[in-house]
């Protein structure tokens, strides 16, 4: 085992401890559970806002034709991953140095919610349509930045031994969360012809009163981990203050110490941004597919989406186990060769309707979840105590550089085929390409 990948020895590892918040002693219960209620309610933004509700109304006719909504959409997204792109690492950097990673979660969150609830008042008509876009770029934008923050604390609910479990669980939260909001959704507004308090579908209201409740629901949800999980103790190394642009100086040096010390955690960084963009590719363009070239209704894409939260939630809570105990690497690659494969059917097998987007597409969730959570444990597992946002902000970072992939690749078969559908082989080369870069990075293994 080189130096590159191999575990710290004890005093190394009471040495970084010193340097900034260390690992508790054991797993304690409440913590992980208010950490991952976080997740539980955030699937009011990736569920309901990016991914099965929000993004179907902005793209559907009422909002233009769906060629160019569509782009618009991969246009504000894009905005959205420069934004973070240039900021998250340094926001993560900060936050370790402050001591102050519960006090941005907190601002962070706060501004998605104030987004979730402003999408109320973008009505079915073109001339909203880049307002709506402009809320969920923003809302993509301080998501990330709250994610990094939010996924440094994994240090703080977990041990080293159990930093699978803790993951795999705060992904499954996440799942179930938005399994139960997409149901309170369905029935409660958009399945009847009158829902709860008298809202129909009449100018978008069905769909504008559901961004009410997803922005009280992530609200609601974010509050125990507040409360639960202690702030992070500051980095002893960054005490002294410098100013926002002047910490892209500390950052550099940071990044050019990490490529010195451990250069397959950056190459894992520059991998998972590749496959990363693919998993949310999946989750941007599902529910448009489904739509778009399977015929799913509204309603049916809601449904679908509760059956593939179900599938996904389970897969994920059940991989922790797997991660601990054979490591985040092996999961990560199965969990992709499962993905590519599942999306290779719901493209040569298109012409058998909804049946076959039902069959795949939920197969195809099996493996979405463990590789995601597997990609955060992999991490963690490398980042030195009191680093955890700057290294989680480069995650973040490394993920918005690719961006770009999956829109580009979906967007450029879709013109080739002439068709919809063709845009499934630009999710599944990005796929394709992440697994080749993540086949030689080798893995420190598990820690302590």
């Amino acid at each position: 085992m080189d130096s590159e990948s191999r575990p710290p020895a004890p005093a190394e590892a009471l040495s970084a401890a010193a340097a900034g918040t260390p690992r508790p002693s054991s797993t304690r219960p409440w913590p992980v559970v208010a950490w991952g209620f976080w997740d539980w309610g955030s699937a009011a933004f990736n569920a309901v806002a990016t991914t099965f509700v929000f993004t179907v109304y902005l793209t559907s006719s009422s909002f233009g034709d769906e060629t160019s909504t569509s782009a618009a959409l991969s246009w504000a997204l894009a905005g959205a991953g420069i934004v973070v792109l240039v900021t998250a690492p340094v926001i993560g950097q900060r936050s370790d140095a402050s001591a102050h990673r519960k006090r941005w979660l907190a601002v962070n969150t706060a501004v998605v919610v104030g987004a979730l609830a402003l999408m109320f008042f973008v009505q079915p008509d073109p001339a909203y349509l880049w307002f709506g876009l402009g809320l969920l770029a923003i809302g993509t934008v301080f998501f990330e930045l709250a994610s990094v923050n939010y996924n440094a604390m994994l240090a703080q609910v977990s041990t080293s031994r159990s930093v699978g479990k803790v993951s795999g669980f705060g992904w499954g939260m996440g799942y179930i969360g938005g399994i139960a909001l997409l149901l309170i959704v369905y029935f409660g507004f958009i399945q009847p012809d009158v829902g709860w308090f008298g809202v129909t579908a009449e100018d978008g209201s069905a769909v504008r009163v559901s961004m009410l409740i997803a922005a009280l629901w992530f609200a609601l949800s974010a509050i125990p981990v507040f409360f639960a999980v202690p702030e992070n103790a500051p980095l002893v190394a960054h005490r002294e203050r410098v100013g926002f642009f002047g910490a892209y100086g500390v950052l550099f040096r940071n990044i050019a110490k990490l490529w010195r010390e451990s250069r397959h955690t950056v190459y894992f960084l520059l991998s998972s941004a590749v496959f990363r963009d693919g998993l949310t590719g999946v989750f941007t363009f599902g529910g448009v597919l489904a739509a778009g070239t399977f015929g799913f209704s509204p309603g049916e894409v809601i449904i679908f989406a509760i059956a593939a939260n179900i599938v996904a939630g389970v897969a994920t809570i059940g991989s922790g186990s797997l991660d601990d105990r054979f490591g985040p690497k092996l999961l990560i690659l199965v969990s992709l060769v499962g993905l590519i494969v599942s999306g290779l059917c719901v493209f040569l097998f298109h012409d058998g309707g909804q049946t076959v987007f039902w069959i795949f597409g939920l197969i195809l969730c099996l493996f979405v979840g463990p590789a995601q959570s597997a990609s955060r444990t992999f991490l963690a597992r490398l980042i030195p105590p009191g680093r955890e946002g700057e290294v989680f902000g480069l995650y973040a970072t490394t993920g918005r550089a690719a961006v770009f992939l999956s829109p580009t690749a979906f967007g450029l078969f879709v013109t080739i085929g002439g068709a919809q559908y063709w845009g499934i082989l630009g999710l599944v080369l990005v796929l394709l390409v992440g697994l080749a870069l993540l086949i030689p990075v080798r893995s420190a293994g598990r820690r302590g």
